[in-house]
């Protein structure tokens, strides 16, 4: 009787990715990531934690000919660096259109401008993430990271994604599972 193949790593959608202080890559240096998708055909996140301070979502709704709501703070963050000049949006469940993607029963992402619009009139989600760019993984690159390059997977908590101050996410995240990412070490070696 052939038993049947599970995968190494389950999907990880939903889930955040931390970077550890072995990251090689200095772009994603103590990089929060909210994972959108994961799957055998690769893997798309969202850098929850780093604004760029150049940018913000009163010029985006300016530059769109659209309304700024009264005590709009919201600032635009770097999502990755794939696609640089795309736009997406997280934001709570309790606000839905037709054309999102469903992250979490709680989380889902958009592309579409109707949520834009609907931010600029007061008729959209009170808590959501405006992002340029995402990060990327091709087919089975993540999981070759996650064995051999700094990062850290952890189950997520919406808290952190719209609540806790940006500069706060990244040692949070890790806290609320018991860990001081600020002293966590990769070790990596056979048994």
């Amino acid at each position: 009787m052939e038993q049947s193949k599970k995968p190494i790593i389950d999907s990880l959608t939903g889930s955040f990715l931390l970077s550890t202080l072995q990251m090689p890559d200095l772009r994603f240096a103590e990089q929060v990531i909210y994972i959108c998708s994961h799957s055998h055909e690769g893997t798309v996140g969202i850098a929850i934690n780093k604004p760029n301070p150049q940018l913000s979502l009163e010029e985006v709704l300016l530059t769109n000919g659209l309304p700024v709501p009264e005590n709009l703070i919201a600032p635009i963050y770097m999502g990755g660096p794939v696609e640089p000049n795309a736009a997406f949006i997280l934001y709570q469940s309790d606000y839905a259109t037709d054309n999102h993607i469903e992250v979490s029963s709680t989380v889902y992402m958009s592309r579409d401008t109707k949520v834009l619009e609907d931010i600029a009139y007061g008729r959209g989600p009170e808590k959501f993430i405006f992002a340029i760019g995402y990060a990327g993984w091709g087919p089975g690159q993540l999981e070759q990271e996650l064995i051999s390059q700094g990062w850290l997977t952890i189950p997520a908590e919406d808290s952190i994604i719209f609540d806790v101050p940006d500069d706060e996410k990244w040692k949070r995240a890790a806290a609320l599972y018991g860990i001081d990412i600020s002293t966590y070490q990769d070790y990596i070696g056979n048994a």
